[in-house]
């Protein structure tokens, strides 16, 4: 079964986050370890590799954090899946090991097509879609707390 990384997860989770929870204000690391469960020891080198990919932009100061570098229906989930591929080693690739004529030939391809297939499903989800889900199923929000319509 393929199954993604808990980094891979943490990544697409702590995006969703941000695009969820922000309500104009940027998010700090601490506020999505809080909702989210996720250790910062991960997250914090994540959000990093996120910044310098385009995706999120950090911004510096006491009430800083982190906020989404585009609209949220122009950041794809295949775009995190691609920066988390990018930081993660695999100690045992499959291009390491033996193989033989039907591993080369048959198999190793079917499974890179279905790597292909894969990402393109999920660069056709975007993080407004997770957004709208998420509203769709009930999914509290912190953004309506954080909203200030004073003059």
């Amino acid at each position: 079964m393929l199954r993604p990384s808990k980094k891979m997860l943490f990544a697409i989770e702590a995006v969703l986050d941000i695009a969820y929870h922000a309500g104009g204000e940027p998010v700090q690391s601490r506020e999505i370890t809080r909702r989210q469960g996720i250790p910062r020891r991960y997250l914090e080198q994540t959000l990093q590799q996120l910044v310098r990919a385009g995706i999120l932009v950090g911004v510096r100061g006491p009430r800083g954090g982190y906020r989404l570098a585009r609209e949220r229906r122009r950041i794809s989930v295949g775009e995190i899946v691609r920066v988390v591929r990018a930081l993660e080693t695999v100690e045992d690739t499959a291009e390491d090991s033996g193989a033989s004529a039907l591993g080369r030939q048959v198999i190793r391809p079917m499974w890179g097509d279905l790597g292909e297939e894969i990402m393109s499903r999920l660069d056709g989800i975007s993080i407004d879609e997770l957004c709208m889900r998420a509203y769709r199923d009930g999914v509290p929000s912190e953004a309506t707390q954080k909203l200030d319509f004073t003059i």
